[in-house]
């Protein structure tokens, strides 16, 4: 089975950006095939990663509910199920070093209940084929209480350098807890710091018990390639943000 590594937070953390940094590290460190999965209804995993969409499981889900209602044929004499089932594994992106599985939005009315349980269940079957899995999962906690996140070796709670996200990352981390999710590891990152601002943050998580794995330091880089429409995953080594990743991914071991 794969190594699962999933991202939480709220929005706005900078989540992708670590989920995107977080693809490149296992490229270059550990050479080895990784899956991708953007489990967020508003998908830009891949734009981070430079690579485009042709495919969502939750626009998929919505093409075959409208072969039901329509009494479509469908090729073979297959099965719905096992047409869906195909569909999902060829919409996988591949690229250089990664794949990327994207559950993108239904088009009808509704929760994402139904797409969040396709991409749960895939990702699980995929895992099987691939030695590490990146999960870049929605703002929010949802995806905890739903248990759409399971089975995870390092969950990295990201928060961003304000109250807020450190209080929402304490609220994160206790419903782990509380719902004994099948978490090995977790880890509270501070996305997005500068000068005296990151102390200030790191005093007050420890006062509320709770400890800060790394400070991302604010990277104008990133700012750069965004405007460019560049691949976030295309940074430099030397990068502030890539830099402090690596090192916090580094003290992980990650096997």
């Amino acid at each position: 089975m794969a190594y699962v590594i999933a991202l939480a937070g709220k929005g706005g953390t900078g989540k992708t950006s670590i989920a995107s940094l977080t693809v490149k590290y296992i490229m270059e460190k550990r050479k080895k095939p990784v899956l991708a999965v953007d489990a967020d209804s508003n998908a830009c995993l891949n734009e981070a990663l430079g690579v485009e969409v042709h495919a969502t499981i939750g626009g998929l889900r919505e093409d075959s509910l409208e072969k039901i209602r329509s009494g479509s044929d469908r090729p073979g004499g297959m099965s719905m199920e096992q047409l869906f089932d195909y569909q999902v594994q060829q919409s996988v992106i591949e690229a250089k070093g990664f794949d990327l599985m994207v559950m993108g939005r239904p088009e009808g009315p509704g929760c994402y209940c139904a797409a969040n349980n396709i991409i749960r269940k895939y990702t699980d079957k995929l895992s099987e084929t691939y030695s590490y899995v990146v999960i870049d999962n929605e703002a929010g906690m949802e995806h905890l209480s739903r248990r759409t996140t399971h089975k995870v070796d390092l969950l990295l709670i990201v928060s961003d350098p304000s109250v807020r996200g450190v209080r929402t990352a304490e609220r994160i981390q206790n419903l782990v807890k509380e719902l004994n999710l099948d978490v090995a590891r977790h880890a509270v990152i501070i996305n997005r710091t500068s000068g005296t601002d990151a102390e200030e943050l790191r005093k007050l998580a420890e006062g509320i018990g709770m400890e800060v794995a790394a400070m991302i330091p604010q990277d104008r880089n990133i700012f750069d390639y965004d405007l460019q429409g560049r691949a976030i995953c295309e940074l430099p080594p030397d990068s502030p943000a890539v830099a402090a990743l690596f090192n916090l991914l580094d003290s992980f071991d990650i096997p």
